[in-house]
């Protein structure tokens, strides 16, 4: 990944600085120290965040009043897959389990990313991951007057009922397993492909591919697909992916899939999960009848991963997660001594075939030559609350929508 280059008031010019294995293995370091340490960018940051970089600080008020000490870090290591240490710009790795596949791989690639990207900028860190599926840190096991203080534990996956603070997950920087590419490429072959079928001559039918025993939800949205008796206008497919491996991914590429028309409301369409083959039939038909209003907001969903999803504003929000984070700290972190350093060329080198070609795909080659943007200040309680009521209500009035429909459609059959 590198960024264009343009004229500034400085006039630098902007170096490159690849990844070569062959030059670090003739050196007999697993680490050369080629890339720049201090940040020095061409112009001044005028720019805000967007507004869901607010949640940052809501994801870390759990701790806001008591800070993060090494006590709550020790007893957060069960929960946690590794240990990511940071000290003056350099990574340090302890492990405790095996995480699936190679998120962890692609997870810590993607810090050593926001280092290259930001050299001197990311201050010194002590960090927990789970790279799991299901959330680790409940909120409920950590209230009352006789609580233990809950452990800062990042995961890819955060909900009201638990304190896991959300990060970007590894797919951003590629999923080699199933054949996903890094982000800017996923997204430059989803915008090619989905040209090739317009919204009009779309499917009309809800669409879903995946693995459906990973967890009982997915094997509960298995009973919506079609069958002799009933079809809720869903087209649910397993997927068995070891035979999806053995056949080279060929009828498994993400971007084919953009070929099917799933009606969200605004950027998606709220379904509850206790009676989903109901909501589902319903919001395609809703949509199926609905062609202008269903296409606006798919548009609008493709606006916001192609402009706001950006690979800079994830960097962004990493930093800025991690920068707010680092200022809770109430001890200076330290190398653990069963922790090893990692950099760009002994986790890149070492790997084969489509994860290595990933890791160099989505390499920050060049330090940023702007700022990140600035991080607005968090929502006051009132603006939180206003959204979720929005969303309620919203939920409210699509489910109303919904019992009008079936209803009628009883009505008609009887």
């Amino acid at each position: 990944m590198s960024f264009t280059t343009r004229s500034t008031k400085k006039h630098h010019e902007r170096v490159e600085f690849p990844l070569n294995c062959s030059v670090a293995a003739l050196q007999g370091k697993k680490c050369p120290n080629k890339y720049p340490s201090v940040f020095e960018p061409d112009e001044s940051s005028t720019e805000t965040c967007s507004d869901y970089f607010r949640w940052i600080h809501q994801d870390l008020q759990q701790w806001k009043t008591s800070g993060i000490t090494e006590d709550m870090i020790e007893r957060g290591k069960a929960s946690a897959h590794f240990r990511l240490v940071i000290v003056g710009g350099n990574v340090y790795v302890e492990k405790y389990t095996r995480p699936y596949q190679t998120r962890d791989v692609f997870t810590k690639w993607g810090i050593l990313q926001l280092l290259r990207l930001y050299p001197g900028k990311v201050p010194d860190l002590d960090l927990l991951f789970y790279s799991g599926d299901e959330t680790k840190i409940m909120r409920s096991d950590y209230q009352g007057p006789n609580s233990t203080l809950a452990p800062p534990l990042f995961h890819y996956c955060g909900s009201e009922e638990n304190l896991d603070i959300v990060f970007p997950d590894w797919t951003f920087w590629g999923w080699a397993e199933v054949n996903i590419m890094p982000w800017e490429d996923m997204l430059r072959a989803i915008k090619k492909r989905r040209k090739r079928t317009k919204w009009e001559q779309r499917e009309p039918y809800a669409f879903w591919k995946g693995n459906p025993h990973v967890a009982k939800n997915r094997l509960d949205l298995m009973k919506c697909n079609l069958s002799d008796q009933y079809d809720w206008n869903v087209r649910l497919y397993y997927k068995n992916w070891s035979k999806v491996v053995d056949e080279g991914f060929n009828n498994s590429k993400l971007e084919d899939q953009c070929t099917y028309s799933m009606v969200p409301m605004q950027h998606y369409w709220p379904i509850r999960r206790q009676d989903k083959c109901r909501d589902l039939k319903f919001a395609v038909e809703w949509g199926n009848n609905h062609t202008q209003q269903a296409q606006d907001i798919g548009k609008a969903g493709s606006k916001f991963i192609e402009e706001i999803l950006t690979m800079r504003n994830v960097y962004d929000y990493m930093f800025h997660l991690l920068n707010e984070y680092s200022k809770l700290l109430k001890y200076k972190p330290t190398v653990p001594s069963k922790a090893r350093r990692i950099c760009v060329e002994s986790t890149a080198c070492k790997q084969k075939g489509v994860w290595k070609e990933f890791l160099f795909q989505s390499l920050v080659k060049s330090p940023s030559n702007k700022p990140p943007c600035e991080l607005p200040p968090p929502y006051e309680p009132q603006a939180i609350q206003a959204s979720m009521d929005k969303i309620d209500n919203i939920d409210k009035q699509v489910e109303n929508w919904g019992n009008v429909y079936w209803n009628k459609l009883n009505d008609t059959n009887q």
